[in-house]
Formats: structure tokens, C-alpha cells, sequence
């Protein structure tokens, strides 16, 4: 069996390095053979420099791969399609992975009895929590910053799906169920997500089973940037966004496009509810955290209002202009 592990990056040279660095010093059990894939989504520093660099020291393992369109989920469809592996595992470009983290991460995956893995993903070294960021508990927001994923130190099936960052999958289940949507995830400074968890979830509703496995360790930096009050909401409205571009489209009720009345639902009375929260909430956590929320929301209505507009502008270019009488 052979192992292909995937990294997409974009402007990162030097955590790029770091990352992989921790990736080739992996080591395999058995006669497992494995290969790393660098997908270079238009980067406009030393990328470049720093995958080749690598690819010399492990010619038989490291390849460079560019991708021209960009956006992150462009990048993991280009590693999809040049992977020579049998399971393909995930990894971002500015994590370290621990020792042993793709043979435990990939190992439920070589019977076929699972379609897909998550490991854990922890913070990299300390950092300072403001007061208003819960460690844990209902409010904590840890993953926003570090994609944090802990489900405690057993292995079991996963309820949710797993993080970009420390997922792997069976190649079978994109041949069967596609690729990464690309109206999803980062796209240069947009921080549109879940294109990743979209992935896992369509598996997963398919009747697929993916496992949670605690020893596939990922330490994910975190960048004093991402640690601020407006990186939270500019991450949770975006967030709203790619909910609502997840979701199932649905038909037209009495000829009005759908959104309309999840515009008017969300606009009305589910938002007055999470302001009414926040508004409320006299711990600095709890506040924050409806107020997130409530930036949710707000993302997920103007995802909608797009939706509704793009419907009714089909509803209208798709009516036949009139025949000339006579």
C-alpha cells in the first residue's frame, strides 16, 4: 500500500519549511511506502525555493506540484488528482506533525473498514488567552484560532467530521463521491471555510464511517493576528457564508425563490434571539460567544440574499422575450 500525504500552501515559505521538515521525519511500519505532495497554489514568495531545497534531500519522496486557479480547495483537488497513494492524508502548511502521526493516522484506513480519519490537533507552545476566549467548556472558540480538535485520548467514530489540517481519507471515496467543492474554504484572504468538513459530512451522509484517532498528533500554531475580536468575527460571518453554500439547494415555493424565507426567518426572529443573548450575557466569554454567533448569523443572511438574487435573475433571463405579433 502506498501513502500520499498532501500539502497546499499559499505565501508560507518558512512555516512551509518547518512543516515539512516534521512530515520527513516520519517513519512507516511495514512495507508501507509513502510520498509527500507540495501543491503550490500561486505563492508569490520563496515557496518555490523552499519545496525544491526538500525535494533534493528526498528526491524519492517529495513532489512539487502548481496549481494555477486559485483557492485552497483547488490546491487539495490538484493533490487528489496527482497522488499516487491508496490513502491520502491532509496537513497544512504551517503545523508540525508529531512523530508517528501518519502511520496512526492512516492505519484504520488500510482494511477498508473506515472511509476516512481525524487525529488531534493541539495549540503549538503557549499563548496568552484574552479574558473574553474560553479555554473550554460550551463557549471555547480554541478551534477558530488553531483548527484545536480533541475528543479526549480513545479512539471512536466520529459524530463530526475532522479538520483539514489532520485528515485522511481512502482515494476510492473521491472517485465515488468527488472532489473538495471549490465555491468553498480560503481563497487568498478570504477566510470562507468548510470546504474541508463539507467533504467529510457528504461521506458521512452517505453512510461512510470515519474514525477518531487520538494518537495522530498535530501541533497548529497560533498567530497573535488570529487572536483578536476581529479575526473572530470576520471568521464567524464567513463561516455563516459557507454553511448556507454547503447546504442542499432546494426548489422555489409558489415561484419565490427559498432564500427569501431564510432570509426573513434568520432576519427576524433567530437573529432578535442570539442579539437578545449577547445583549444579556454578563460573562465576557458567554457574551462574546453570542455575539460570534449572532456574526453567524448575520453571514449566513447575506449568504442567502446572494442565493436568492442569483434565482431570481435565472427566473428572469429565463423568460422568452415576446414573439411580434402579426
Amino acid at each position: 500500500m502506498r501513502i500520499s500525504v498532501i500539502v497546499c500552501t499559499y505565501n508560507r515559505a518558512e512555516t512551509l519549511r518547518r512543516a515539512l521538515e516534521s512530515v520527513a521525519a516520519q517513519t512507516l511500519s511495514g512495507s508501507l511506502e509513502w510520498e509527500v505532495l507540495v501543491v503550490d497554489n500561486n505563492s508569490r514568495d520563496h515557496t518555490r525555493e523552499v519545496v525544491q531545497d526538500i525535494c533534493r534531500r528526498n528526491p524519492r519522496q517529495f513532489r512539487y506540484v502548481f496549481e494555477a486557479n486559485q483557492g485552497l480547495n483547488y490546491a487539495r483537488n490538484s493533490g487528489v488528482r496527482e497522488a499516487r497513494g491508496d490513502v491520502l492524508a491532509f496537513m497544512d502548511d504551517d503545523v508540525t506533525v508529531e512523530p508517528g502521526w501518519l502511520d496512526n493516522l492512516t492505519a484504520p484506513l488500510r482494511n477498508g473498514e473506515w472511509a476516512g480519519s481525524g487525529g488531534m490537533t493541539l495549540p503549538l507552545g503557549t499563548f496568552t488567552l484574552p479574558r473574553w476566549l474560553a479555554p473550554d467548556g460550551p463557549f471555547n472558540m480554541l478551534g477558530v484560532v488553531c483548527a484545536y480538535f480533541n475528543l479526549g485520548d480513545k479512539a471512536c467514530e466520529l459524530e463530526e467530521p475532522p479538520y483539514g489540517t489532520n485528515m485522511a481519507f481512502r482515494k476510492p471515496m473521491f472517485e465515488k463521491y468527488g472532489g473538495f467543492r471549490t465555491d468553498l474554504d480560503r481563497c487568498g484572504g478570504d477566510t470562507m471555510s468548510n470546504g474541508d468538513t463539507e467533504f467529510g459530512r457528504r461521506l458521512m451522509n452517505a453512510g461512510e464511517r470515519l474514525r477518531y484517532e487520538p494518537s495522530a498528533v498535530v501541533r497548529h500554531p497560533v498567530p497573535e493576528a488570529r487572536v483578536t475580536k476581529e479575526y473572530f468575527l470576520k471568521w464567524w460571518f464567513d463561516y455563516g457564508r459557507g454553511i448556507v453554500r454547503g447546504w442542499e439547494r432546494k426548489p422555489a415555493v409558489l415561484g419565490i425563490p427559498r432564500p427569501y424565507f431564510n432570509i426573513l426567518r434568520l432576519g427576524t426572529v433567530v437573529i432578535a434571539q442570539k442579539i437578545g443573548r449577547w445583549t444579556l450575557s454578563l460573562n465576557p466569554q458567554q457574551r462574546f460567544y453570542n455575539k460570534c454567533r449572532v456574526w453567524l448569523t448575520a453571514g449566513q443572511i447575506k449568504e442567502y440574499y446572494r442565493l436568492a438574487r442569483g434565482a431570481q435573475d435565472k427566473a428572469i433571463h429565463s423568460i422568452p422575450e415576446p414573439r411580434a405579433s402579426g
